[in-house]
């Protein structure tokens, strides 16, 4: 006779298995590629309010990877930022295959999980928000549920967290406290992570030539939000800024 539970039961094993598989990785794709523009969804920002409140996910992050990005930053805090873990959803049903990034303020191993669910490639853990063991004990949590790591640090103070060995260093340019932006962080900080550091420069980059010269700084990987989601049509100003950095 047919055992309904074993059956669910086997099912649900596979369910858990496909989200414990490993996911395009960003690590790879950053290395891989010739830009390293991570494109970033977010419609709302605490400084400086809607920036696209009407932005859908079913077909911004598209638009994006149709463009040229190479992968994804969406925002899933929803009092500050307006977004939404569905909006990951929405994306990976829209036909998205790139890595995507969770972008939240992640300080609880719930929050992996519900990163894993919604079709999450990594997250990003933020230094300014965790000691460093509960960062390490994230860290490890995360990929074992697959997901790799984009450690984000903004100063010296916090340089030490790159010894847990992240997937990826980031360096944010902007003071989350004070919410001044300053690109010169990046290249004040680059040479103090690790040599063999995949390396990310965080928000305030709004010119081609500052993603050429951070390139030359040892950076891969260039978050880059307001500067799309503030236009009309945030794919085609990726691609207009892509052409940009490729003409010279």
């Amino acid at each position: 006779m047919r055992d309904i539970l074993q059956e669910i039961v086997a099912h649900k094993r596979e369910e858990l298995e496909r989200m414990r598989a490993k996911k395009a990785s960003l690590r790879q794709t950053l290395l891989q590629s010739l830009t390293g523009i991570i494109a970033e969804f977010k419609r709302k920002s605490p400084s400086k309010g809607w920036i696209k409140e009407e932005g859908r996910a079913d077909i911004i992050p598209l638009c994006y990877q149709q463009n040229g990005a190479t992968a994804l930053s969406i925002l899933t805090d929803k009092d500050y930022f307006g977004g939404h873990d569905d909006f990951i959803r929405a994306a990976r049903q829209s036909g998205v295959t790139i890595p995507i990034l969770y972008k939240n303020f992640v300080i609880d191993e719930m929050q992996l999980y519900e990163a894993a669910l919604c079709g999450a490639s990594a997250v990003l853990l933020i230094a300014a928000c965790l000691s460093k063991a509960e960062c390490k004990q994230l860290m490890d949590k995360a990929h074992s549920l697959g997901l790799e790591v984009l450690l984000e640090m903004h100063d010296e103070r916090e340089l030490e967290y790159a010894e847990l060995g992240p997937d990826m260093c980031g360096i944010n340019n902007r003071n989350l406290g004070s919410f001044v932006t300053d690109v010169e962080n990046s290249f004040r900080l680059a040479d103090r992570l690790p040599k063999d550091a995949v390396k990310v420069s965080e928000s305030g980059i709004s010119n081609p030539q500052t993603i050429r010269e951070l390139r030359e700084a040892g950076f891969r990987g260039f978050l880059i939000g307001e500067t799309f989601m503030k236009t009309d049509d945030p794919g085609k100003t990726l691609n207009d800024f892509i052409q940009q950095i490729n003409c010279k």
